[in-house]
């Protein structure tokens, strides 16, 4: 099964953040946070605008991103759990 977003919505695999601390503690699952770092799986075609052209996306497949902690809809595609979410709910593209 692909999932393919529509508009300017981009499909996220979360980055699961670790669970040991810089001094080695181990943090239970309830201590952790959700994870606010992902990988773009795949992106729509992005935004129509009023003059019927596509607004281009500013992410690609493979970028690494940074969003809120709340943001975007939570779907589990093949067991595994990814987000969809807006272009502009992305606060930032990681690089380097």
């Amino acid at each position: 099964m692909a999932v393919r977003p529509l508009e300017d919505r981009v499909l996220v695999k979360p980055i699961e953040a670790e669970n040991r601390t810089a001094s080695g503690l181990y943090l239970p699952e309830s201590a952790k946070e959700r994870p606010i770092q992902g990988k773009v799986i795949a992106t729509g075609p992005g935004r129509q605008l009023d003059n019927g052209q596509r607004a281009d996306m500013s992410v690609k497949k493979g970028d690494t991103v940074v969003f809120g902690k709340y943001a975007g809809t939570e779907v589990e595609i093949k067991g595994d759990k990814h987000l969809i979410l807006r272009e502009s709910e992305l606060l930032g593209l990681l690089e380097g």
